[in-house]
């Protein structure tokens, strides 16, 4: 059977994101709407069909989620992205107003749909903290780095550094005040939003491998196959349980509930990339195109989890909260 167009990695992801984006199947319910379990299913779905496609679709919906939590509308047939990352100093800021304009100027870090998006909630630094920007991405004033990005891993998620360059940002163009993001409930549960495309990745990557298995597989085989079968249905029971739990409170603080499921659901994307290969041999490997593309993809995008650094968070946290539950 052929996949349809959105699914088909034989279609250009731009190609597929602008069918899904046309066809209306971008339009996710809104976190804590009293849907956040199909919202995260269907990103999860998309996450185990492409992982890059699924890396741009998560990040258009959760900026449309961010501009409805701040009593903004998206604008109709436009593909956004959010741009938040800093690291090392990074990063874009505000600069005037010089003769009455407020530009944005700087480079900003790990930019997904560079070239794709048409336009960006960026995280930019202003004279009284942090704030998030709404811009368009479009030369001169939006440059994306080409030299930025140098794996394989993940390209088709078109992301790379992008110079922003005096790029104008009016008074409407700035989507809540000073520390707004992160300090906003939906911040957290975005993350949930995240896990749910790591933990599709997983699950579509065993399930291509189970594809190369022989008729009758070893012990060893099954015993990865079990392992990692049981493992990814208690993360997806975990992240049904994260999503009633935000529909039920949905102005609730959901960040410890959030940090367990990420950090969960990074294990078992750890096991799976450690076990699968293990499970299969070279053959399957070195043969299998679609396979070695997702096994790389998928290494790099749970990177956005920051293992250890969040894992003493997380642990930080549930002694704050009185211990382990």
């Amino acid at each position: 059977m052929t996949p349809p167009d959105h699914l088909s990695t034989d279609v250009p992801v731009d190609s597929r994101l602008r069918t899904l984006l046309a066809a209306g199947r971008l339009d996710l319910p809104l976190p804590g709407a009293g849907q956040t379990t199909r919202r995260w299913q269907e990103l999860a779905a998309l996450g185990r069909a492409d992982l890059a496609l699924a890396r741009l679709a998560e990040g258009h919906t959760d900026a449309v989620a961010i501009l409805a939590e701040a009593g903004r509308p998206a604008e109709p047939g436009t593909l956004y992205g959010v741009w938040a990352a800093r690291p090392g100093g990074t990063g874009a800021d505000l600069h005037g107003p010089r003769g009455g304009e407020t530009v944005l100027h700087g480079t900003v870090r790990f930019c997904s749909g560079a070239h794709l998006v048409d336009r960006a909630l960026v995280v930019a630094g202003g004279p009284d903290g942090r704030v998030l920007v709404d811009v368009p991405v479009e030369p001169p004033g939006a440059r994306p780095d080409p030299d930025s990005w140098n794996t394989p891993a993940m390209a088709a998620a078109d992301t790379l550094d992008v110079w922003f360059d005096r790029v104008p940002v009016g008074r409407d163009d700035v989507v809540g005040g000073p520390g707004w993001y992160t300090a906003r409930p939906g911040f957290a549960v975005g993350g949930g939003g995240v896990a749910a495309v790591w933990q599709g990745g997983a699950a579509g990557l065993l399930h291509r491998a189970v594809t190369h298995l022989p008729a009758a597989p070893d012990a060893h085989q099954l015993a990865h196959l079990g392992e990692l079968d049981a493992l990814l249905s208690a993360t997806d029971a975990q992240l049904d349980w994260l999503a009633a739990d935000v529909d039920a409170d949905p102005f609730g603080d959901h960040a410890l509930g959030v940090a367990r499921a990420r950090c969960a659901v990074e294990r078992v994307v750890r096991e799976t990339l450690d076990r699968v290969p293990r499970m299969l041999g070279a053959g399957p490997l070195s043969g299998d195109a679609e396979l070695a593309r997702t096994l790389a993809d998928l290494g790099i995008y749970v990177r956005q989890h920051h293992g250890e650094r969040d894992h003493a968070a997380l642990g930080a946290a549930v002694l704050a909260a009185g211990g382990a539950s």
